[in-house]
């Protein structure tokens, strides 16, 4: 496992404009070709968090997948962030990871956010996604998924050659100003009790609902201390996880040694 560039990519998405977010959204990107190895775009980029959506959703045969698959290609790294997909009958919101060599893996959101009534229109995922990319083992899950440790944890398994379920977990979000605090010290929980590297996204600016978005992206160290924070404005931001100091962490503070075991239904 080498060290990682991650960049977070807070934009000020677009109400309810697929084809104008993904022109946005490629622009932010370009400048990264060849200089970083992982992009992580807000929740449902290319519409906002909007229940209405759901009648534009596109399927997987769509071009926002198309899209996701050659902003990989042409950055030559991982690229991830969560749309509206349609299955069938069901609409998911759902995390598209794609990287250069055509790959495309997903993650369905499976706590839907009640508040708000996604649960009423959105399909629930099941289970969560673990990817592996450049020796890295990395868990990406979706908004309201930070506030479920259960869901969250890095489980430990001697069997599999002392490995942890992953190395960085990654939540992308519409997450409202209003809700801020829970944001962060949610996301530095999750690094602490989960003995992890956490990169979280979110958006920025005010959506067709006057909701506010303050962005407060970040990647947080194993320790809970935030390694970059971008505050409230649109900004793309590279930084680079180390493995040898996450290796270290774990050798020297081994929780995961006294851990409950449990599996996830």
């Amino acid at each position: 496992m080498q060290d990682l560039r991650i960049s977070l990519v807070q934009g000020d998405t677009r109400w309810h404009d697929p084809a104008g977010n993904r022109e946005h959204y490629a622009a932010l990107l370009a400048p990264l070709a060849g200089a970083t190895d992982l992009v992580i775009l807000p929740e449902t980029f290319t519409s906002g968090f909007s229940n209405d959506a759901i009648f534009r959703a596109e399927g997987m045969d769509g071009p926002t997948v198309a899209w996701m698959r050659e902003q990989a290609r042409l950055l030559g790294a991982a690229v991830t962030g969560s749309v509206q997909l349609r299955v069938g009958e069901e609409v998911f919101n759902r995390l598209l990871w794609a990287t250069p060599d055509g790959g495309l893996k997903h993650y369905d959101k499976r706590h839907l956010f009640r508040h708000a009534g996604e649960h009423e229109r959105y399909a629930a995922g099941g289970e969560r996604l673990c990817v592996e990319w450049k020796g890295w083992r990395i868990n990406p899950q979706i908004c309201y998924d930070l506030r479920f440790p259960v869901f969250c944890r890095n489980r430990f398994d001697v069997e599999r050659a002392g490995q942890m379920d992953f190395d960085l977990q990654i939540f992308v979000a519409n997450w409202p100003s209003a809700r801020a605090h829970a944001w962060r010290t949610l996301a530095k929980a999750r690094a602490i009790e989960n003995l992890c590297y956490v990169a979280v996204v979110n958006r920025v600016g005010v959506d067709g609902n006057g909701l506010h978005y303050a962005g407060d992206s970040a990647v947080i160290d194993f320790l809970g201390q935030p390694q970059v924070e971008i505050r409230e404005r649109e900004q793309v931001v590279t930084t680079t996880i180390a493995a040898q100091a996450l290796a270290a962490h774990r050798e020297r503070f081994p929780a995961m040694l006294d851990a409950d075991a449990f599996t996830l239904a």
